[in-house]
């Protein structure tokens, strides 16, 4: 991958560099959402093997396990080493072993190119959320932030169709989708450029400690807040059979148009992430959260159900870019890969957790529906703490300019 001019610090990023990295943004997405549909064909092709009921879902969420392992690594990678080569290895290497699969025949051999895949992403996370914040200014970074959040639905409900599609040819084919990375993988040689740290409007302390508490902090946060919004994603099929609804088809439709709220949620974050403080985002998205759960744990029919659920969604839209621009803000330059990719850690971790936190709740609920009730009641909980410490935090700040004054 040599042969590139430095391009270090000669020139600024713009909107070639902005589209590129939120294309590339969403490659980790594609692990599980790509896949989804061919899950049936892969569990009736692999029936012979032991325990393919639980393997084959376990290749699926595989690379989410790869990236809460690996982040943290390639984010000291991304400090060492620089952001640029990283991103294109990973991303080259992603095109190759994701497509693996379409050629192989044995479930070890597809099982091995999943966490291959899951540690590309790792790199591949970090080093986008770290971009973000090298190549724009604050205000910026609300806009990229935003157009990734809005623009993920669609890249979502575009790739489950055409999954959908190939997975009904063969449990193979599905694969091919990742060979979308390749021509990102171009994009990326002609626009992507190393950002040049030393000469940032941002202040460089090279012997600046890293800064563990508010790594720790937002990384916390962030890692329950993902547990909670992963409790829609995994459960909210068994919700609608709950309620009697069990027509695949129709819970698709539901669900796709509950997700509007999180397109709505992306627009919606730029104008109050410009207006409001972290915790009080925070509040606002764990408000809505708690709110579409509380409604779907309690609805009695359909349509009730999926109006809750759009409330759910819209949270959801704001969640990830308010934890990224609240932990990307926090960083220095020459920390911002290290912290970033402890950020992604705990994210995906939320995603590994956030089953437990369903079966712990239905140990004190009879069904779906009451420990969607009990961990909205949670998040509202967190909602009510994160404006309570906001709203401390202002005074504190007006005490001590008073004070000054």
């Amino acid at each position: 991958m040599e042969g590139k001019p430095d391009v270090s610090g000669a020139k600024g990023a713009g909107a070639g560099q902005g589209i590129v990295v939120v294309l590339a943004g969403f490659l980790p997405i594609l692990a599980i959402v790509a896949l989804a549909p061919a899950v049936p064909r892969m569990v009736e092709h692999f029936a012979d093997y032991p325990a393919a009921q639980t393997l084959v879902p376990l290749a699926v969420t595989a690379p989410g396990l790869m990236i809460a392992l690996f982040s943290p690594l390639m984010g000291w990678l991304t400090d060492r080493f620089g952001r640029r080569e990283l991103l294109l290895w990973a991303t080259f290497i992603y095109g190759l072993v994701g497509v693996l699969p379409f050629f192989l025949e044995s479930l070890v051999a597809v099982f091995a190119s999943r966490l291959a895949l899951g540690i590309c992403e790792a790199a591949i996370l970090t080093v986008t959320n770290t971009l973000i914040g090298d190549y724009f200014a604050p205000d910026k970074r609300r806009t990229w932030l935003m157009i990734q959040a809005a623009a993920g639905p669609f890249f979502g409900v575009t790739v489950l169709t055409l999954s959908g599609y190939l997975a009904s040819t063969s449990w193979q084919t599905p694969f091919l989708i990742y060979g979308c990375a390749l021509p990102i993988f171009a994009a990326m040689w002609f626009t992507i450029f190393e950002p040049d740290l030393a000469n940032s409007d941002e202040e460089i302390d090279a012997a600046g400690q890293f800064p563990w508490n508010h790594v720790l902090l937002a990384g916390g946060v962030t890692l329950v807040s993902a547990s909670l919004y992963y409790v829609y994603i995994v459960q909210i099929g068994l919700a609608f059979a709950g309620i009697g609804v069990n027509d695949p088809g129709k819970v698709g439709m539901l669900v796709g148009v509950a997700n509007l709220g999180v397109f709505i949620g992306g627009i919606v974050f730029k104008p109050l992430s410009s207006r409001l403080g972290s915790a009080t985002q925070i509040a606002v998205f764990l408000l809505l959260l708690g709110l579409g759960m509380i409604g779907i744990g309690t609805a009695d029919s359909a349509s009730a159900m999926t109006i809750f659920a759009c409330i759910q969604q819209l949270g959801a839209g704001i969640l990830i870019p308010s934890l990224v621009l609240w932990a990307m803000n926090g960083l220095p330059p020459q920390h911002r890969g290290r912290g970033m990719g402890v950020w992604s850690a705990c994210f995906f971790l939320g995603q590994f957790a956030s089953p437990l936190f369903v079966t712990l709740a239905r140990t004190i609920t009879p069904d779906i529906g009451g420990a969607f009730l009990v961990l909205g009641i949670i998040a509202i909980i967190g909602a009510l703490a994160s404006a309570g410490l906001s709203r401390m935090a202002g005074r504190n700040a007006q005490s001590i300019q008073q004070r000054e004054v």
